[in-house]
């Protein structure tokens, strides 16, 4: 078993509040959990109202499977939402075997 994740560190436009960060925030969780079918999940960052960082994590049985669902992620998120700058992206792939 593999278990892979992606935390994306994303500026957001014009946004001047909390509840506005919702509102952009959400529709985008959705539609990485939607396209990728893999766990997507606001992980940090809650309190800024123009930064967010976005975790999205897949179980496979292969390592390759899980390094393609998280490259979809990222470049989904990329090219389908111009209202957000990806600043950066951090991975970690692991075994059910390792230590």
């Amino acid at each position: 078993m593999w278990i892979g994740w992606i935390e994306l560190d994303i500026l957001l436009g014009d946004v001047h509040s909390l509840k506005q960060k919702r509102s952009v925030i959400r529709p985008i969780i959705a539609d990485l959990s939607r396209r990728t079918e893999a766990a997507a999940a606001e992980v940090g960052a809650q309190d800024l109202h123009r930064r967010a960082l976005i975790g999205v994590s897949v179980v496979a049985t292969h390592a390759s499977h899980v390094r393609d669902v998280l490259d979809q992620a990222e470049r989904m998120l990329v090219e389908q939402h111009p209202e957000v700058t990806l600043l950066s992206a951090r991975r970690g792939l692991h075994s059910s075997t390792d230590e």
